[in-house]
């Protein structure tokens, strides 16, 4: 998965996400979900089907927009980590757009 861009950036926007100064079950949910766009990038990959592959990237997109509700709650400002998810999120919109294959 060395050529698969949009992995890497949800990797680095995982890490960032550690950093912020969230507490309690918020915490907890954005580690989930902020951890769900690599994991779902990476097992979407694995699969054979495109069918496949676009549900688990559809999942991956609905992790990033409820990461991205969680900063609104906790009312997070921080514009490198706002603009990683915005960064993010059009990457992982263009994946769903495109002729989905495999990034090895």
């Amino acid at each position: 998965m060395s050529n698969f861009r949009t992995l890497d950036l949800a990797v680095e926007f995982y890490e960032k996400t550690e950093e912020l100064k969230i507490k309690g079950h918020m915490r907890d949910q954005l580690d989930r979900a902020a951890s769900s766009i690599a994991l779902n990038l990476s097992e979407g990959n694995a699969k054979n089907s495109v069918k496949d592959k676009k549900r688990f990237f559809q999942m991956a997109y609905g992790s990033l927009r409820e990461c991205q509700t969680i900063f609104r709650l906790a009312k997070i400002d921080d514009s490198e980590i706002v603009k990683k998810a915005d960064h993010l999120g059009a990457c992982l919109y263009k994946l769903l757009k495109s002729n989905i294959h495999a990034f090895r």
